[in-house]
């Protein structure tokens, strides 16, 4: 029989169904989630889960960092502080006896409720990771079958595909020929090499590209056509550098899924991988999967796309024909900005290719999530609204670079694209939405 502590819920917020949640919940004993918790604890957990845990003593100095708490008249519950005392801090002093109906809350807000940003790390006067706390809750969430069933769904196309998408290896060839075909009415002597063994660069994108963002490969076909590049793309799986189990706390699956990129970029003789405009992408290359295989950094240099874009341009392989026209503004994404520091060389991208440049505040390290990163907009329609409306503060942030004259956000990440068009849609900004690929297509020249 649960306690009354298990069965609390928000009175103000209405109780959002989703069906793996409530179906995996239904299938718990409190015997089942003491055994998981406990062995987490103990072994996964460590004294990196009893600092954190210990170390935090709810002085709401992070609230301020947090677009929900801030977008949701401040309520303390969507604090960091508030979201590790309704979660981590339970389950510490507890000892992992805990109900269903607590596991049920904990899953969502782990995953609806922080995006792992990290913004409020930076607030911390311990420097306590929130995103590592609530990573733990969707661990253990994971290993006891209670996940968003959207985000779900992925995981499984990862372990049965190898890629987000549920594209089979006939489909991606197909997709690579056809834009290779569709870039040759522009520039007839174009390629996009398959199976190069010995090139320069390993190119590898996620799995929404092939599916519903084609013409990204097309445009980087020209751009490395254009700079003289080296490079191929990969016929078999690995050509997906995207990871929805790294979200959902599915480790295991994760390592295999970097595994498998790591193969088809050594298998290929490339020397450094080149990847596409993806923040959660790279974080699982460069800082998670990696690890996870035993290595601190990556087995071969990798670099993403706005650094290769920096580099190219600082070395004169491409050039600049017309500026873009339109006042732009720059979204700092999470992954590749708080966890790589990438702001800068951003920003001397967009100050080559672009007329005039209107900046975001706060900005840099200090920029708002765009609320879908983390694996958030991931858990799919049941959770949209509850999402879109947790970042009225970004929705304000945009509005205020629009009034100063900006009129196309940039945003070289694939998550803050659907996050910012469901922002900017929700609260009729009126703003487009584009990659540093798309501005850099646009300007360079192609001859």
């Amino acid at each position: 029989m649960n306690t009354k502590n298990d069965t609390e819920t928000r009175a103000d917020q209405k109780q959002i169904h989703d069906v793996a949640i409530e179906e995996g919940a239904r299938r718990l004993t409190r015997e089942k989630i003491h055994s998981v918790l406990s062995e987490l604890i103990r072994t996964e957990g460590g004294a990196r889960l009893s600092a954190y845990s210990d170390a935090c003593v709810h002085c709401g100095m992070c609230s301020e960092a947090c677009h929900h708490y801030l977008s949701n008249d401040r309520d303390p519950k969507l604090s960091p502080a508030g979201k590790v005392k309704q979660t981590i801090s339970v389950i510490m002093a507890r000892k992992g006896k805990v109900g269903p109906d607590f596991i049920k809350k904990a899953c969502e807000i782990a995953f609806t409720e922080c995006n792992l940003c990290r913004r409020c790390m930076m607030y911390c006067p311990f420097g306590i990771d929130v995103a590592y706390l609530m990573l733990f809750i969707r661990r253990a969430c994971h290993k006891l079958g209670v996940v968003p069933q959207y985000i779900q769904d992925t995981a499984h196309s990862h372990s049965a595909t190898m890629n987000q998408m549920w594209v089979r290896d006939d489909e991606w060839i197909d997709t690579l020929q056809w834009q290779e075909e569709e870039a040759r009415d522009e520039i007839p002597d174009i390629r996009i090499p398959i199976e190069k063994e010995g090139a320069d660069i390993f190119y590898s994108v996620i799995g929404p590209e092939p599916k519903f963002r084609a013409q990204l490969i097309y445009q980087m076909a020209v751009i490395m056509h254009a700079s003289g590049a080296d490079w191929t793309m990969s016929a078999t799986p690995g050509w997906d550098n995207s990871d929805m189990c790294m979200y959902t706390g599915d480790m295991e699956m994760t390592a295999r899924l970097k595994k498998v990129h790591f193969e088809a970029a050594t298998r290929l003789k490339t020397k450094r991988i080149v990847m596409g405009e993806c923040g959660h992408a790279f974080r699982s290359v460069y800082d998670v999967g990696n690890r996870l295989l035993g290595w601190k950094m990556p087995p071969l240099p990798m670099v993403h796309a706005i650094e290769f874009y920096h580099e190219i341009l600082q070395q004169g392989r491409i050039e600049i024909e017309n500026k873009f026209e339109q006042p732009v503004t720059f979204h700092d994404p999470c992954n590749i900005v708080r966890g790589r520091g990438l702001h800068e060389t951003a920003r001397s991208v967009v100050d080559k290719t672009c007329k005039t440049f209107i900046e975001l505040e706060p900005n840099r390290e200090h920029n708002f999530c765009c609320g879908a990163g983390g694996g958030v907009i991931n858990c799919g329609p049941p959770f949209k609204n509850k999402r879109v409306k947790s970042n009225s503060i970004k929705a304000e942030q945009l509005a205020s670079a629009k009034a100063k004259g900006a009129e196309v956000v940039i945003a070289p990440c694939h998550n803050c694209h659907g996050g910012l068009e469901d922002i900017i849609n929700h609260y009729e900004l009126g703003m487009e939405i584009k990659f540093l690929a798309d501005i850099l297509y646009e300007c360079m020249k192609k001859e």
